[in-house]
């Protein structure tokens, strides 16, 4: 289980953003995760419930963007959701697709004080 190591480097970015903005609760955390990262958002939660009780960042809500896997092609520039791995445009059946959304595991923003 990743998440869990996901997690924790999570929390640990938010203690030192906290520490060094001299803020002592925090609220929310919000992260964006690709589709193609693997990442289950409901374990993802549990991990960081569990991995937050105790400390002072209990009770803190995580909030998940989900980023669905898109591309763009490189001879038509259309820009689409990609499904079930397909290789091909959609409007044009060229195969040269570049990757434009769906491997994102960021932090966006916390809300603390």
């Amino acid at each position: 289980m990743h998440e869990m190591s996901i997690t924790r480097s999570i929390v640990e970015t938010v203690e030192k953003e906290m520490d060094r903005a001299e803020l002592t609760r925090l609220d929310k955390v919000r992260i964006r995760v690709g589709e193609l990262t693997a990442v289950e958002p409901d374990v993802l939660r549990f991990c960081f419930e569990t991995t937050i009780k105790g400390t002072r960042l209990e009770g803190a809500a995580l909030d998940i963007e989900e980023v669905p896997l898109t591309g763009r092609c490189k001879d038509c520039g259309n820009s689409f959701r990609i499904t079930a791995f397909e290789s091909l445009c959609p409007k044009c059946k060229c195969t040269r697709i570049e990757r434009t959304g769906g491997t994102e595991l960021d932090i966006q923003s916390i809300e603390a004080y």
